[in-house]
């Protein structure tokens, strides 16, 4: 994803810090991670990612014409044969204090380039908005770069409001240290 975003100067993730910082909640109370899992085979009944209790997989049959190439298959392959990771959505609680009540926000939504354009980053953002049905959230929110047309359409294609008069304000690294340690 720090690829696509042109962001890689800034990339410093870790396995060890994903883990230690996003898997030790549960879900919808603190970071929630959807993974987008896709096979060519049908998805086994007693699968080992059946074992949330928060949350059941949602599992979707789509028929494509065409025979898949996938590049990197060995390097996203899932616990399960057969079965290989094709993008994730990661989101979070937030609050709207004008609406008196809390939404999710979307931190990343990510399909790997091979599996685009085949209803897949539809499907995750639907996943969390409906989350967000179920829980009677108010809201789901996140941004887009500016010079990503394509994402852009999508989410206006399927109903999303680009706000351009919101900006984005942050405080990292250096700026974050001097003024957290300002009195």
């Amino acid at each position: 994803m720090a690829v696509f975003e042109r962001l890689t100067h800034l990339f410093s993730a870790t396995e060890s810090a994903l883990s230690a910082n996003l898997f030790s909640s549960p879900p919808f109370r603190s970071f929630t991670i959807f993974i987008l899992e896709v096979s060519s085979k049908p998805f086994p009944e007693n699968s080992p990612h059946n074992c949330n209790p928060n949350y059941s997989p949602v599992v979707r049959v789509l028929n494509s014409d065409l025979p898949l190439d996938d590049p990197e298959r060995e390097t996203f392959k899932s616990e399960c044969e057969d079965v290989v990771v094709a993008g994730f959505v990661l989101f979070f609680p937030n609050f709207s204090s004008f609406l008196a009540k809390p939404g999710f926000y979307v931190e990343d939504i990510f399909v790997r380039e091979c599996y685009r354009r085949k209803g897949l980053g539809k499907m995750l953002l639907s996943a969390v908005a409906n989350q967000a049905v179920k829980m009677d959230y108010g809201r789901v929110e996140w941004v887009v770069l500016d010079w990503n047309v394509n994402a852009i359409q999508f989410y206006k294609e399927m109903g999303a409001q680009i706000l351009p008069e919101w900006r984005i304000c942050r405080l990292t690294g250096d700026a974050l240290q001097v003024y957290g340690n300002a009195n």
